[in-house]
């Protein structure tokens, strides 16, 4: 079995994530922020977070269940008025479009979408006209999950910035793969998951929110201190999080983190090598189209392609049933993104490598398309 899903979930998790999950299952149980605490995992994680997201106070890291939640504290804390103007992408995740169309329907705030460029790219001049316009927040996808092409994430949230706007990175994709660096990259949010690119475990994610911002409470309840109070606490991160956390999850991201810390620069370049391999080989597959093919250093762990003859649904079927290639086929849960790109409506096939992918892996994938590409050649 070849895993190239890491897009969707990593596999194998980061060593001692299993280890550090179980072990805080068999332990008494514990609750941070209520009592004195000599292993507190949420204190880890939002340590080694700020550290990787360069923000010099982690107690604005807000964790979460997945980057769902925190795109959603993102989006409805900032409370828009009706009326106020939203600038997104044609690559966003429905985890940021339904947000928003929600608002769209029930408070009325305008969206506007902005397009790729003959490259693929996010349209430059399209995004700078919109943003022009002085929306109130300019949403940007950090990577596209379903080409993997990193946005120009600086220049874009910068001119978003200059125009007055709340700037929010979805940076689901490459936070763990390539350099999330809020101040530099103008984001005064930063939502990601623990599951991906960090290889903690599902169930764990995050909100980075800037020192200038205060985002209104819209999830509240316990928080174990200050229960004399009739409103829930507004200090950070607090502010934002309630109820009993996932310790056993947190703890595993918590040694995610660690061996990140250590490995991490390294398990980087490999994903970007292994990624480059798989592309050229697809690239001088016949029959094979790849979408937002472009610059190494613009990419992610992500390919997607289609097999001329094959639908995806198919092709992902018997790449996985015939030759156990463990991939995605369809939209991949991004559905504006296709249209462009020339492969909708029924989406694409998708290859995610990891760090712990290996050349044989990569030439059994190859192997396996290239045999699936023949295949229809000779029907022909």
């Amino acid at each position: 079995m070849v895993y190239l899903n890491n897009a969707a979930s990593s596999w194998p998790k980061a060593p001692g994530v299993t280890q550090a999950v179980c072990r805080a299952l068999e332990d008494l149980p514990v609750h941070p922020g209520r009592a004195a605490l000599r292993h507190d995992a949420t204190a880890h994680c939002r340590a080694h977070l700020a550290a990787l997201l360069a923000a010099a106070q982690p107690d604005r890291i807000v964790l979460t269940v997945n980057a769902t939640q925190a795109l959603n504290l993102a989006i409805l804390g900032l409370d828009l008025a009706p009326g106020a103007l939203v600038v997104t992408t044609v690559t966003e995740h429905n985890s940021v479009l339904r947000p928003l169309h929600h608002l769209a329907e029930r408070r009325g705030i305008r969206l506007e979408v902005v397009g790729l460029d003959a490259q693929g790219r996010i349209d430059g001049p399209a995004w700078a006209a919109a943003v022009a316009r002085r929306p109130a927040l300019a949403v940007l996808n950090h990577a596209s999950n379903v080409t993997g092409r990193i946005a120009d994430a600086a220049r874009l949230l910068g001119q978003a910035h200059d125009a007055g706007a709340v700037t929010l990175l979805d940076a689901s994709q490459t936070l763990g793969i390539a350099p999330v660096h809020a101040g530099r990259l103008q984001a005064d949010l930063v939502a990601f998951t623990g599951h991906k690119g960090l290889h903690g475990p599902p169930g764990t994610g995050g909100l980075y929110v800037a020192p200038h911002l205060d985002l209104t409470q819209w999830f509240v309840g316990g928080t174990g201190v200050r229960s004399d109070l009739a409103l829930h606490p507004t200090d950070m991160p607090m502010r934002l999080e309630a109820g009993t956390p996932n310790v056993p999850a947190l703890a595993g991201l918590a040694a995610a983190l660690a061996w990140w810390a250590q490995k991490g620069a390294s398990h980087h370049e490999r994903v970007l090598h292994l990624a480059a391999r798989l592309r050229a080989g697809l690239r001088a597959t016949p029959g094979v189209r790849l979408f937002g093919d472009g610059p190494e250093n613009e990419s992610t762990g992500v390919v997607s392609f289609l097999i001329a003859g094959w639908s995806a649904e198919d092709a992902g079927y018997v790449l996985g049933e015939s030759f156990g290639i463990v991939c995605r086929t369809g939209l991949h849960c991004a559905p504006l993104i296709h249209a462009p790109l020339g492969c909708a409506p029924a989406g694409t096939v998708r290859f995610s490598v990891s760090g712990f992918n290996t050349e044989d892996d990569i030439e059994a994938a190859l192997r396996a398309v290239g045999r699936l590409a023949a295949k229809r050649r000779m029907a022909a």
